[in-house]
């Protein structure tokens, strides 16, 4: 199913997270010399949108989607997840987070990511009225808004650095 455009902000910030993993995958096993600048991506990256783009998800999807009793369990399944991912960006910050902490983070951030995408996305678009998904959306993009959607610092991946 297509993405209703209200929900394509949303979408747009998996995009950069899942291209993230991808990064962190490719970059495997990530050398000693390259976990500080990983770790400061992610706290960057945390910062200047996936943090934001959580607390979107928090104050307005998960509510609009709780009122569905077919996705309440869904719901909490994703905040756990959210819980569970900031804690380790908080673990990246204070630079407790191991070249092995972040496969696994990659692809816990993923799976949720697809999880979002794949289930409770395109059951909202279901369930959802085309009124309100336009509520939603003009909601979103309001608290979107300070999001800046690029990290600024990028460390050299082995797969760059083999180039």
């Amino acid at each position: 199913m297509l993405r209703d455009k209200n929900l394509i902000p949303l979408s747009h910030q998996h995009q950069h997270a899942l291209a993230l993993c991808v990064r962190m995958n490719r970059a495997q096993p990530i050398e000693d010399r390259d976990l500080e600048a990983w770790r400061t991506e992610l706290v960057q990256i945390f910062q200047m949108e996936i943090g934001i783009h959580f607390s979107a998800e928090e104050e307005l999807i998960f509510p609009a989607a709780s009122r569905f009793r077919e996705l309440a369990i869904l719901v909490e399944e994703l905040k756990v997840e959210h819980a569970s991912l900031r804690e380790m960006f908080a673990q990246a910050q204070v630079r407790n987070l191991s070249a092995k902490d972040l496969r696994a983070f990659s692809e816990k951030l993923s799976a949720h990511i697809r999880k979002e995408e794949r289930v409770l996305f395109e059951n909202l678009q279901q369930l959802m009225n085309a009124s309100e998904l336009k509520i939603l959306g003009e909601k979103l993009n309001l608290a979107l808004a300070h999001a800046t959607q690029v990290c600024a610092i990028r460390p050299k991946a082995k797969e760059e650095s083999s180039n």
